[in-house]
């Protein structure tokens, strides 16, 4: 257990038990300009938590002993101050469901790439200036819990992976209106905005398969996509 400074205002807590893991995250959250906190077990965690405060916790939610629920139990109960970034190789849309009942801000399956894991992390520390605003988008048939990051259509689940959820999200948000490719690929995935705009039209396509009507997302040729 150890912590360590940065330059970043953002404090983030690692809960790994895998240490090569553990010491990568660490790494490469720092270069990144983050403050860290390392912890190996949940115990060490919510020993963490209760002497400093942090903005962010990774939770692996496999940990040995006290569990990640534990400890994400914990918490939720203690009313701790701190986003939770639940991480787990059981990426059903079951296993999500548990973890954000639990609390959980977000929930990332293992293996993930890092420029996402980079993405929800800015996603998590965004929302913390964002409380007051609302948690549920709706257009038409559509929906989506921003908290617990579940999507609907007609009021029934979708099981959608962390892409199409981010791209359905923010033509929610954009409320009717035409949202451009280009928009789409730099605020979702700044780190591949170059040269990579099948991202986009794949996530879309992808969306559009999970939906009832795939015609329930509109597109048009130099204006992009919509939910009418």
């Amino acid at each position: 257990m150890r912590e360590t400074e940065a330059t970043n205002m953002a404090r983030i807590l690692i809960v790994e038990d895998d240490a090569d893991l553990a010491a990568v995250l660490d790494d490469c959250l720092r270069h990144e300009g983050y403050a860290t906190g390392l912890s190996g077990t949940g115990v060490e965690a919510l020993d963490l938590l209760s002497r400093g405060q942090y903005d962010v916790m990774l939770l692996d939610r496999d940990l040995p002993v006290l569990s990640g629920d534990e400890v994400m139990h914990t918490v939720d109960r203690l009313r701790i101050p701190v986003r939770t970034l639940m991480l787990t190789a059981a990426g059903g849309i079951e296993d999500r469901v548990q973890g954000l009942d639990l609390g959980a801000d977000d929930y990332l399956p293992k293996p993930f790439a890092y420029p996402e894991l980079l993405a929800r992390i800015r996603t998590l520390l965004r929302r913390g200036d964002t409380d007051d605003a609302p948690t549920m988008l709706s257009r038409g048939r559509l929906s989506v819990d921003t908290v617990r990051r579940l999507a609907y259509a007609d009021g029934r689940p979708l099981d959608l992976a962390p892409r199409e959820y981010a791209v359905l999200e923010e033509l929610l948000r954009a409320d009717g209106g035409w949202i451009d490719t280009r928009s789409l690929l730099e605020s979702l995935w700044p780190s591949e905005a170059h040269g990579q705009p099948d991202l986009v039209k794949t996530a879309v396509y992808s969306l559009r398969r999970r939906l009832p009507d795939p015609t329930l997302i509109a597109s048009s040729r130099g204006e992009g996509y919509r939910i009418p």
